[in-house]
């Protein structure tokens, strides 16, 4: 038995590490049905960000990846413009998973779910998963070569 209905979580999904699977795993063993926002090319411009591939091979890599790691689940992607997108807009989804690192986006959220008379979220905050070095396994690290996706040390 699933503690949710239906749980929200996204991110930009540029290189899928280990971090990003612990975020997935989260959502899909709390909640029977799950939606994965999707940073869209122009939010992820806003945001300062370059990712290495565009929204639709960074789309593929995400499915690819749930089919393969998480067989059998409900998902949506779904493709954020903003912050929040379907986490705002769903009044069902009922928790938004976050890492340690987003983890103020849990009272912005609620606080434009009120304005929309949706019900609050609950805040499931994932710890970030370490590389082999004790710090944190981040797209940024991967791209600069200090670690790969499972957090082992390149030198």
């Amino acid at each position: 038995m699933t503690r949710f209905k239906l749980v929200a979580l996204g991110g930009t999904f540029d290189i899928i590490h280990r971090g990003h699977l612990e975020l997935l795993r989260n959502g899909f063993s709390i909640s029977s049905r799950v939606i994965i926002g999707l940073t869209s090319d122009e939010l992820a411009r806003k945001k300062g960000k370059k990712p290495n591939h565009d929204y639709s091979k960074r789309y593929k890599m995400l499915d690819d990846t749930i089919k393969e790691n998480f067989p059998n689940s409900k998902y949506e992607i779904s493709k954020l413009d903003s912050d929040f997108g379907p986490a705002v807009l769903e009044k069902e989804v009922e928790a938004l998973i976050v890492s340690e690192e987003t983890s103020s986006k849990g009272g912005e959220l609620n606080r434009l779910r009120a304005e929309r008379n949706s019900p609050p979220v609950e805040v499931i905050i994932v710890p970030m998963a370490l590389a082999k070095d004790g710090t944190r396994i981040s797209t940024t690290r991967i791209k600069k070569s200090e670690i790969d996706a499972d957090g082992n040390i390149l030198s």
